[in-house]
């Protein structure tokens, strides 16, 4: 399958929002960790909305006939559909949007939690590899760099097999604005933020917010993992900080007389 068409396949099993109006709007694309799509997402999606721009929030799971139980047992423990393959899905989507009137597919803003901030961090980390690690042969990394203009990760799984710390994500990335928990104890902290380092000794723009008391999941309120404590404060925190990082990288505004 092609790239467009996979998209399609996964768009159709996502949900789309967008501002008031025709458009061509910016667009961003927010990936869900490897327990599957849950709410706290759409509070995101609708944060996007209100800077200018449609959301997508993409569901890696039914397009492969996968339900959140086969995400707890095999995703979360690395047994199948690792952050490389699972960026299928961004370069499906990148593809699809070129064929939407709605979206301005050349201005697009990535954000991924946990397992979702991994499959971004291997799209660019898996270079010209990356229709091989995609399994799309046509995922194209240039259309990646070109379409991309900024990325959110939200506690990245970053230890192995991830593959920032040891290849970086090479020319042409994107600014990062990125959120660690220094209490997380299902990704930690270390090895997001040894990746975060690598990225900056590349060269490439990371802005980091570090909570000393924040766990894994504190944004979601309906997280069942006895690790993760919802902290309402800073959920609200790092709304707003979306919301700056997506009115740093939208485009200009047309003037009207």
């Amino acid at each position: 399958m092609d790239s467009a068409n996979w998209g399609a396949k996964v768009v159709a099993r996502s949900r789309v929002f967008k501002p008031a109006g025709l458009g061509p709007f910016p667009v961003a694309l927010i990936l869900h960790g490897c327990g599957g799509k849950t709410p706290f997402l759409e509070t995101y999606a609708e944060v996007a909305v209100k800077a200018g721009y449609a959301a997508v929030v993409l569901d890696s799971f039914k397009p492969r006939g996968m339900s959140t139980i086969d995400g707890k047992l095999f995703v979360c423990t690395l047994m199948t559909l690792h952050g490389a393959k699972r960026a299928a899905d961004i370069f499906g989507t990148l593809a699809w949007l070129k064929t939407q009137s709605w979206a301005q597919a050349d201005q697009v803003f990535l954000a991924g939690w946990s397992h979702g901030a991994w499959t971004i961090m291997d799209a660019y980390a898996a270079g010209t590899s990356a229709p091989t690690a995609t399994g799309l042969p046509d995922a194209d990394p240039v259309a990646l760099r070109r379409q991309v203009k900024g990325a959110l990760l939200v506690y990245p799984y970053a230890a192995y097999p991830s593959m920032t710390s040891r290849r970086g994500w090479g020319p042409g990335a994107p600014p990062v604005w990125s959120v660690l928990g220094q209490k997380d104890g299902v990704v930690g902290w270390r090895f997001p933020k040894k990746a975060l380092d690598r990225l900056t000794a590349d060269g490439v723009k990371v802005d980091l917010k570090l909570y000393a008391d924040a766990t894994h999941a504190f944004d979601d309120d309906k997280a069942n993992d006895p690790r993760a404590i919802y902290r309402p404060d800073l959920f609200q925190e790092v709304q707003d900080y979306f919301a700056a990082a997506l009115k740093a990288t939208a485009p200009p505004r047309p003037l009207f007389s």
